[in-house]
């Protein structure tokens, strides 16, 4: 068809119709050709098209396929070590169920659940195992087998080495082969892992010249026979008394597992009799009761005594508040002490050295832990720590010194300090009452436990640790104080007071009495017969400042820098001296005066090193040099003055340390008596009775400073009672 437009311009021609035709035959072959060729173009770009899009799609699948196979593999190999550190860490757990459901049974011989949790749970807890870790070193068969290396802790101490584990799919998972081998390598089902212990030998407690104050001993251990009982109910009635022990203690001994009829049954430990202390002429009369016990004992049927190693305390009641002693360790020690090397069948020092120097005296038990074969040999050893016997602790103490200050004061409550005044070092230190330390050992009865803590005169109680009033003992100290301010002077007369004296009207009917008068009130006479009065006066004068600040230069408020812990020395109850009868008071060391024996000591050593005051210390060493605690904190003058006062109190006839007096040796110190009393007009009160002494002469083979109190001597002489006790002493010391 024809638009009209297209017949319009035909019309020119005349002859519409061929125009139009001839026009439409002479364009076709063009528009033909031009469209062949366009369709051909947008064939040849489909084609490129879709061969691009399938390379596309070719290289995009291989790289999909590729990541698949890559993720594929490396979560296969997450996932088995994954596995493995989840089976360990609940090694560490003890969580052996757990571990249980991670193996495969059929490929892990079967094994059953209860097996399974036994085998391990023995063998990890009873090595202590602890912070097990592993680090994996390769895998092969496409993390079917994993090589890893393993570590952990131990009784025996750290066990590392190398091991592989496989790994086998079940049911779209992957399970652990289990074997005994992965526990250790050389482990085989048959094989048993055992441990040998070999106990340390706990070091020995010496004095300075070696003697034993804690070592190895020797006792009886009573117990049964149950195959030879003939009468089980009579025999455990009289063994109980006998030995004073529970029935039913008895009766849970006899019915422990472990017991058969050839069994020897331990009930309790008894000293051992000494054959040849019975042999003396007037043996002991506990020795002779002990031997006539045991004889009684081994007449029951079924009865046996053996001999058996303890801890030992030659000195007894002598040195139990210094050397302490050791008992079994109980649950809570075990639970306090994790990881020190204690076992249930530890013993732990309880107090004293023993239980100061622990760490040392306790050394470290050796141990191996094997494997042994099905015929019971030792196949191979997992870790060997060889046994470390503990160190021995050698005291500054002298055993002699320390007996016969014990034999001399073991009826009264009272405590001594000995020490070498030049080096600092302590020759004694001696509480009374005391108890003995073996019977801590041995096991101690209800009856005498009952009997140590109801006694009132506390032989549990260790006084030479304790803060006491120091009574005239202070005297020296308030003179140096006044020398050193140079608010005293030695030669002024302070005036005759009397036995009663007080500042004024103030003081209301308040008095500072003294037992002599003296005349002159010189600081040598006042101090050769301890007047009271005289030293208040000098008290007052110096003023509440000048005494508590010298005071606290001396070490009052302070810890003493020794091995066993001291309470510490004070001037006052509150922070400072509230009042002048306390400031006159304090003078002669009353008021709320109270210091520790060793600090005294430690504060008279000054008399004997120009001002110097020397640490104390307790461990012995040959080539030891003295430490000066406080170093010249008094002027020597102050010192010599003091020194020449206190050398009169011993030498003079009238003065009241005179019954100290030798002739061989220059002795200089202190008498003091101290009053325990609720006001000044109490009646019911007691008094401490002390002696300071020391030796003079620094090149005597033994220089000794010596300090003793007493407590309730009122009615048994006061201090003049320590006076002859100290001067026994001496006797036997510097003889």
């Amino acid at each position: 068809s024809i638009r009209p437009e297209q017949a319009g311009s035909c019309s020119r021609f005349r002859i519409p119709g061929c125009t139009l035709r001839a026009n439409i035959v002479r364009e076709e072959p063009f528009a033909m050709e031009a469209k062949k060729k366009e369709e051909e173009t947008i064939m040849k770009r489909k084609k490129f098209e879709w061969t691009g899009r399938l390379i596309l799609i070719i290289f995009s699948l291989i790289l999909v396929l590729s990541l698949i196979f890559f993720i594929t593999k490396q979560t296969h190999k997450n996932t088995t070590e994954q596995l493995l550190t989840e089976y360990m860490n609940y090694i560490n757990k003890h969580e052996y169920e757990k571990m249980y459901k991670m193996i495969s049974k059929e490929h892990s011989s079967n094994i059953s659940m209860e097996e399974f949790v036994k085998r391990n749970k023995n063998i990890y807890e009873g090595l202590e195992t602890k912070d097990l870790s592993i680090k994996i070193l390769n895998e092969k068969s496409n993390g079917k087998e994993i090589s890893y290396l393993t570590s952990f802790n131990t009784l025996a101490g750290e066990v590392k080495f190398q091991n592989e584990v496989n790994f086998i799919k079940e049911k779209f998972e992957y399970k652990l082969v289990w074997k005994d081998s992965i526990i250790f390598p050389q482990l085989e089902s048959t094989d048993k892992v055992r441990i040998d212990t070999v106990e340390a030998e706990r070091g020995q407690i010496l004095d300075r010249n070696g003697k034993v104050l804690a070592g190895k001993g020797v006792a009886s251990s009573v117990g049964l026979v149950p195959g030879k009982i003939q009468d089980k109910e009579n025999t455990i009635i009289k063994l109980a008394e006998l030995l004073e022990v529970d029935i039913d203690v008895i009766k849970n001994k006899l019915s422990a597992e472990w017991v058969k009829d050839d069994s020897f049954v331990p009930i309790k430990t008894i000293p051992k009799v000494s054959e040849l202390e019975l042999m003396k002429i007037n043996p002991d009369e506990n020795l002779v009761k002990l031997k006539e016990n045991q004889e009684e004992l081994l007449s029951i049927p079924g009865v046996m005594i053996n001999d058996i190693e303890v801890r030992d305390y030659p000195l007894k009641e002598a040195a139990s508040h210094l050397v302490g002693y050791i008992q079994k360790v109980t649950a809570e020690d075990l639970e306090e002490n994790k990881g020190k090397g204690y076992d249930s069948n530890s013993v732990i020092g309880r107090s004293g050295i023993e239980s100061l120097y622990e760490d040392k005296l306790k050394g470290q038990n050796g141990c191996m832990i094997y494997i042994e074969d099905e015929f019971g040999n030792r196949k191979d050893i997992i870790v060997d720590k060889p046994v470390q016997n503990g160190e021995d602790i050698q005291l500054t103490i002298d055993a002699e010194l320390q007996k016969v200050l014990y034999e001399q004061f073991k009826d009264d409550k009272s405590c001594s300090v000995a020490m070498n005044q030049y080096t600092g070092e302590v020759l004694a230190l001696v509480s009374t009452p005391s108890f003995n330390s073996n019977d801590f050992v041995m096991g101690m009865s209800d009856k005498l436990w009952k009997s140590l803590n109801e006694d009132e005169r506390q032989p549990l109680y260790n006084r030479f640790r304790q803060v006491w009033c120091p009574g005239s003992t202070f005297k020296p100290v308030t003179a140096v104080i006044g020398l050193d301010t140079g608010i005293l002077d030695p030669v002024e007369d302070y005036g005759n007071e009397g036995l009663s004296w007080q500042k004024d009207s103030s003081w209301g009917d308040y008095y500072v009495t003294t037992l002599h008068e003296t005349e002159p009130a010189t600081l040598e006479n006042a101090m050769i017969y301890s007047d009271n009065i005289y030293f208040a006066k000098v008290a007052l004068k110096l003023g509440e400042n000048n005494l508590t600040s010298f005071l606290e230069k001396l070490g009052f408020n302070k810890e003493i820098p020794f091995d066993i812990k001291m309470s510490i020395s004070q001037y006052s109850n509150t922070e400072g001296i509230k009042s002048e009868i306390q400031l006159a008071d304090s003078g002669y060391g009353q008021g709320q005066i109270l210091i520790n024996p060793l600090h005294l000591a430690s504060i008279y050593s000054a008399f004997s090193n120009d001002g110097n005051i020397i640490e104390p210390t307790l461990l012995y060493n040959p080539n030891y040099n003295p430490n000066i605690w406080m170093p010249e904190v008094i002027q020597k003058e102050s010192i010599h003055t003091v020194l020449e006062t206190m050398k009169k109190v011993i030498s003079e006839p009238t003065a009241t340390g005179y019954g100290l007096h030798r002739e061989e040796y220059t002795l200089a110190g202190k008498t003091g008596t101290a009053e325990i009393k609720l006001s000044k007009e109490d009646a019911t009160g007691t008094e401490l009775g002390w002696m300071a002494v020391f030796t003079t002469d620094p090149n005597i083979e033994n220089p000794i400073l010596l300090i003793s109190m007493v407590e309730d001597v009122k009615n048994i002489g006061g201090s003049g009672y320590v006076v002859q006790k100290d001067k026994r002493v001496l006797d036997q010391y510097l003889r």
